[in-house]
């Protein structure tokens, strides 16, 4: 398993193959929901077995040196492996060294207590994308 963490073009086109199959193919969310425009400003971590990426996660840098972790995406046959917790962790690691000072998440809200193992916090329930309830978590980087 090889974990890339980058911000060029090509990264953003296989970051988007994975989440059009993960999110607007299997889980049927809106492509334009997927494709808000901020790819471009954005860190992508890929995962890679045997040369093939199968997972993805997006860290957006926002104002005021902020960022906002997002768009995690595994192919079905490799999802339970531990591979989501190693692309937040590659975020998390990209975010200290950039000096982010907060991440910012809207996850499912089944995922809650996932990520306080991570440090994030619960903030409140916020936007419903499909059938899919979203909270809003934080994690302060200054703090860890």
């Amino acid at each position: 398993m090889r974990i890339v963490v980058s911000n060029d073009a090509e990264s953003i086109k296989i970051s988007q193959e994975i989440r059009n199959e993960v999110f607007v193919k299997e889980q049927g969310i809106p492509l334009y929901l997927d494709l808000d425009g901020l790819d471009a400003n954005s860190y992508h971590s890929l995962v890679y077995i045997d040369g093939i990426a199968i997972g993805v996660a997006r860290l957006a840098l926002v104002e005021n040196n902020n960022a906002v972790m997002a768009r995690v995406a595994i192919k079905k046959n490799y999802r339970g492996k531990g591979i989501s917790t190693k692309l937040v962790d590659s975020l998390i690691t990209k975010a200290r060294e950039l000096g982010i000072n907060s991440i910012e998440i809207h996850a499912h809200e089944y995922l809650k207590e996932y990520y306080e193992t991570f440090g994030f916090h619960y903030i409140k329930q916020v936007e419903k994308v499909g059938e899919h309830q979203l909270i809003q978590m934080c994690l302060n980087q200054t703090n860890t």
